[in-house]
């Protein structure tokens, strides 16, 4: 069995493979001050097999050392975290290649290897990340944006009076309360601004991409966003299995 885990900014997503099989998903908030016993105390239920392999894509740097002693400590195995250094298959057009988050590859790698090319990926999370691979294989970069959970919270943390509201598609567009009125502006505006994107992003490509969605909040937008064509919310979980039959 292999374990692979995608650390977040909000949440970690561990998902246990059988060869080729998703055989278990699940996830834990993401905390920066966790140690290898507390997030084992948290995944240690769902394991029924032995691991062999541990692969691991993170954003978090500083949960680097508890997921290294995880490994060792609670499954005997040293876990592989991914870099920008791995060979991906694709040629990156990024500056400098150092700087491009592994979350951003992994998806893109993943969407690739999935979908064919050209491809745009959108990962939905607590940033939205837009990613662009050509029909040459080559990784151009994309777009970050504040995810959806973030502006619904920078509306209500920088206003006196507008409350924070919960993230969900509304009946109309004309809001007719404070609350509704805040839900299409921040649904619809991001529905807005994700159609917007992928269309100047496939007439700067000028080709005919596969459009693929991911991450929390993927199934909430590609809803009302009809140029997405794909929803996988495994494609990160899915990117670092194949990422591990290529090492």
């Amino acid at each position: 069995m292999i374990l692979t885990v995608d650390i977040g900014n909000s949440s970690i997503k561990f998902g246990i493979f059988d060869k080729e099989n998703l055989v278990s998903r699940f996830t834990i908030p993401t905390v920066r001050k966790l140690n290898s016993d507390e997030i084992n105390s948290q995944i240690s239920d769902k394991f029924d097999s032995k691991i062999s392999a541990i692969i691991i894509s993170s954003v978090v740097p500083e949960l680097r050392e508890a997921f290294q002693n995880l490994g060792e400590k609670f499954f005997d195995v040293s876990p592989f975290f991914v870099d920008w250094t791995f060979d991906f298959g694709l040629e990156i057009k990024y500056f400098p290649p150092e700087n491009l988050g592994i979350d951003r590859i992994v998806a893109a790698f993943a969407a690739f290897e999935k979908y064919g090319k050209p491809c745009i990926v959108c990962d939905f999370g607590t940033a939205t990340n837009i990613e662009v691979i050509n029909s040459k294989g080559e990784y151009l970069g994309g777009t970050i944006v504040a995810g959806i959970n973030l502006l619904a919270d920078a509306l209500h943390r920088r206003t006196s009076k507008l409350p924070l509201v919960e993230l969900a598609k509304p009946e109309k567009v004309i809001g007719n309360s404070t609350v509704s009125c805040i839900q299409s502006g921040i649904f619809y505006g991001y529905v807005g601004l994700t159609e917007g994107i992928i269309k100047r992003m496939s007439d700067e490509l000028g080709e005919k991409p596969k459009v693929i969605a991911t991450g929390g909040y993927a199934n909430l937008i590609a809803e009302s966003a009809e140029i997405i064509e794909i929803v996988d919310e495994n494609l990160m979980l899915e990117g670092l299995r194949l990422i591990y039959e290529k090492t």
